[in-house]
């Protein structure tokens, strides 16, 4: 019975003995990541704009005079010079009614030479009493509605050489000819019907859109004489070429837009080659002139969350964590982003392994691992 009572205690005391020896349960391993230096470094980077193209002058070309198309001159879509022909609009009907006014003004002429003569006559025969001083007065009255009729017809012969002259469309200057709405023996209508639109081609204008803030420094720049502001300016074409020729400011608009807090700016650029159209789409890019150092660290490194942006940074406390901080980006530069404000020269950044961290992660430099997916715009 002894026996047993032993046996029994050593059970208990065994299985309080193993109670006591359980080990805790095994916490998650840091994460590896990949550690940078934040520095500040000088760097060369452009602003980007959206921008369209426009025709420093556009003009729709109407019908000013009625008639049937009877001659088209030109090519659609090419370059045309100013005072080139380029439609016809029955012009017999003109010409013929321009030759009857030229007629007409010859017979009022000779009417009036008849009456010159006639009151010249009853004025030397009235010195004489030799004819009634009412004949006289008649012969001046019918003088002077002979000159009257003269001056009509010439203006009549004005009207009819400026319809004939309208029946002949021309360019109004030097520029770019679009689709012709009007096909050979089309009717138009004076005033009514329009012909085509033709625009100024060289130099092209680039219109685009700075925040009120930045009014003063473009003011600066467009009236800076000082410095090549022209290679400040270039612009990203549709195809994401960059457009050949440098740009200049040209014209500042004069008011704010109230709703926006926007203002437009316009730029001039060669054009020489065409290969500017109005109405292209194209990204201005505005050479920045900031000459302090920036911060600029990988773009893989920033998170994007709801419209702010966040990085990791580590921070030694009785462990390595990481710690989430919200930063200002600014300008993106090919793989790199600056950054405006959040960072500090000194700061250990985690450029990589951020796909698997949070706020407070205990983080090692440990096995260091390659890029990992997300970053900016990744998450």
């Amino acid at each position: 019975m002894s026996r047993l009572v032993l046996f029994l205690v050593f059970i208990n005391g065994l299985a309080l003995f193993s109670c006591q020896q359980k080990p805790a349960a095994p916490s998650n391993p840091p994460t590896p990541v990949n550690l940078a230096i934040v520095k500040t470094e000088p760097v060369l980077y452009y602003d980007n704009y959206p921008a369209t193209t426009q025709a420093l002058s556009q003009v729709d070309l109407h019908a000013q005079v009625t008639g049937y198309i009877t001659g088209i001159y030109f090519t659609e879509g090419t370059h045309v010079q100013k005072g080139q022909k380029l439609y016809a609009i029955d012009e017999r009907l003109y010409q013929a009614a321009y030759d009857q006014a030229v007629a007409n003004v010859k017979v009022a002429e000779g009417n009036q030479v008849q009456a010159q003569q006639d009151a010249d006559r009853y004025q030397y025969l009235i010195q004489h009493n030799a004819v009634a001083k009412q004949t006289l007065d008649h012969a001046i009255i019918a003088l002077q509605n002979a000159k009257n009729e003269v001056a009509a017809a010439q203006q009549a012969q004005k009207t009819a050489a400026t319809n004939l002259t309208y029946s002949i469309i021309t360019a109004p200057f030097d520029g770019t000819i679009g689709f012709s709405q009007v096909k050979m023996g089309n009717l138009v209508n004076a005033g009514s019907t329009m012909l085509n639109t033709i625009s100024t081609d060289n130099p092209m204008a680039v219109d685009f859109l700075i925040n009120e803030a930045q009014l003063n420094h473009y003011r600066k720049l467009q009236s800076n004489k000082q410095h090549e502001v022209d290679s400040l300016f270039t612009i990203e074409l549709p195809s994401h070429d960059i457009y050949s020729q440098l740009g200049k400011i040209s014209v500042i608009d004069r008011a704010v837009d109230p709703q926006t807090g926007t203002i437009r700016v316009r730029l001039v650029f060669p054009n020489q080659t065409q290969e500017l159209r109005a109405g292209m789409s194209c990204v201005v890019r505005v050479h920045n002139l900031e000459q302090s150092p920036q911060i600029v660290i990988p773009s893989r490194a920033v998170i994007e969350q709801m419209g702010e942006f966040f990085v990791y940074v580590a921070k030694k406390d009785s462990s390595l964590k990481a710690v989430q901080v919200k930063i200002e980006p600014g300008q993106t530069i090919g793989a790199n982003t600056i950054v405006k404000g959040g960072l500090k020269n000194g700061d250990s950044l985690i450029v990589d392994g951020i796909q698997t961290l949070h706020d407070g992660s205990v983080i090692t430099t440990a096995n260091k691992q390659g890029p990992a997916a997300g970053g900016r715009g990744g998450r």
